[in-house]
């Protein structure tokens, strides 16, 4: 991309950008958004160093964020959408990009905090990719982990359903520790992050369904169905509606009772 044309983007605006691709699962637009952000910001970081070079002040170019935050959040954005196209090594690759951002020159305290963060989140990705690539020896190490951080705890439950789905393991025992965290330390579904749980309540649908308990299996599938429509996202509520057409049969009276009076006050909504 033309210098001249990097130099009128703003960093801010580009990550914006960059969340709504992630947002509609736009892989491939997530990757070329990437790449702008991390073309960008490397266009004022050379600007600056050329400037400090001769000795005279950089130009200011106002961030929300100190400019170690970008380098991070496109190597991030871009590791994540080539390992969902399947791009493992690419994805590997770009994790440990974000892992080691020390090079950068003249950091503040805020900046510094930005390098261990993404140290952090290297660390849960790196596990989140193996587990989802298969390493089911990996497992239990990465349960401990979630366990040390509980924060992490949800995002990290649906990616070992998720794999659990994907590559037939049965994790019972590990869904049983997660839950009884969770009431140990007072923490409700409903709490936590409505995207999050939304993608959680659909994969364990899925895997109780696989389990061979379709009426729980329905349970799940109808708190998913409740998000999707509180994100305003029809592509989950397609997703969740055609899921629970499929239980139909297993499901019980009351669970069929309930999603028909949801699905009409919905109807009743957007009349």
């Amino acid at each position: 991309m033309l210098t001249s044309i990097l130099k009128s983007l703003k960093p801010d605006i580009i990550v914006e950008m960059l969340e709504m691709a992630v947002a509609f699962e736009n892989w491939n637009k997530v990757m070329e958004r990437a790449d702008m952000l991390y073309q960008c910001v490397q266009s004022i970081h050379e600007e600056r160093q050329e400037y400090r070079s001769k000795g005279v002040p950089t130009p200011y170019i106002h961030t929300e964020r100190p400019l170690v935050y970008y380098y991070g959040f496109s190597h991030l954005m871009r590791g994540i959408a080539q390992q969902k196209l399947g791009e493992v090594d690419q994805a590997r690759a770009c994790i440990d990009q974000y892992a080691d951002l020390g090079w950068m020159e003249d950091l503040d305290e805020g900046g510094m905090q930005v390098i261990q963060e993404f140290r952090h989140k290297a660390q849960v990705n790196r596990y989140a990719l193996e587990i989802e690539a298969g390493q089911v020896e990996l497992l239990e190490e990465f349960v401990n982990f979630l366990l040390e951080h509980p924060e992490e705890g949800l995002a990290g439950l649906k990616v070992i359903t998720e794999a659990a789905v994907r590559h037939r393991w049965q994790i019972d025992r590990v869904l049983q520790v997660f839950e009884d965290q969770m009431q140990g330390d007072g923490r409700e579904m409903d709490s936590l992050n409505n995207d999050d749980v939304y993608h959680y309540c659909y994969q364990r649908a899925l895997y109780e369904q696989w389990m061979g308990r379709s009426q729980k299996a329905v349970e799940f599938i109808l708190q998913a169905i409740m998000l999707a429509d509180k994100l305003g996202m029809d592509r989950y509520f397609i997703r969740c509606t055609a899921l629970l057409e499929s239980l139909r049969e297993e499901a019980t009276v009351d669970q069929i009772g309930r999603y028909r009076a949801f699905m009409e006050g919905i109807g009743q909504e957007r009349i």
